[in-house]
């Protein structure tokens, strides 16, 4: 799971950069710009996951940031050359944006939980090392299944099918890890509720939110 988010965070500096650059024309300035949609609302949504956390468990929250990024994510492989900004680009990033404000405090937990709390900080560590981990190994995976595309077609078409089929690849990366979210976390979560002497994860996580906001 850290490793497919990690995946998404370099690929949406990476492509989205492309896109905006190579596919829409934007200066280097506008295409920064242009990621304030989601980093705006990463920030907002992380700054609620403490107070969703009082209401939801951890693995309903990580489900739903999860699904949120894998809709934002499927939008944006549709991306062609004639698309809008605003409708096209800026909407679906906002979704993404919130997935990923709403899933990272919620990964680090089910990283750690059920942690020694002499062990917490070296599992802590290991968490952000599958991070990092996941960004150079998911972008090789990305670059290879985006290598072709687009190689028939001129600019800015031959970008836009690029990055489409990068951002498909990583549809499918996050449809998996919702897979082990549902499969794996959530049932996990359950079983550690219905324990002996246990409570809901939800009064006993608070989730730990990223001072940075990553895309």
């Amino acid at each position: 799971m850290s490793v497919v988010h990690g995946r998404e965070e370099v690929n949406g500096f990476f492509y989205f950069t492309q896109l905006l650059q190579d596919g829409f024309g934007f200066s280097p300035l506008q295409a920064g710009l242009g990621f304030l949609p989601m980093t705006l609302v990463n920030f907002a949504v992380a700054l609620a996951v403490p107070r969703l956390s009082a209401r939801l468990s951890n693995g309903i929250l990580l489900a739903t940031g999860t699904a949120l990024t894998l809709a934002g994510m499927a939008w944006l492989s549709r991306i062609g050359a004639l698309d809008a900004y605003l409708a096209d680009v800026a909407l679906p990033m906002i979704l993404v944006g919130a997935g990923q404000g709403l899933a990272f405090g919620p990964l680090t937990n089910a990283g750690v939980a059920g942690v020694d709390s002499a062990d917490a900080g070296a599992a802590s560590g290991l968490v952000n090392t599958a991070h990092q981990l996941g960004m150079a190994l998911g972008l090789g995976i990305l670059v290879a299944l985006s290598a072709n595309a687009g190689g028939a077609l001129d600019r800015p078409a031959a970008v836009t099918d690029h990055v489409g089929a990068a951002l498909t690849g990583s549809a499918i990366l996050l449809v998996l890890a919702l897979a082990v979210v549902l499969t794996v976390i959530v049932p996990a979560a359950r079983q550690s509720t219905a324990g002996p002497g246990t409570s809901s994860d939800k009064h006993t996580q608070h989730p730990v939110t990223d001072p940075k906001v990553e895309a």
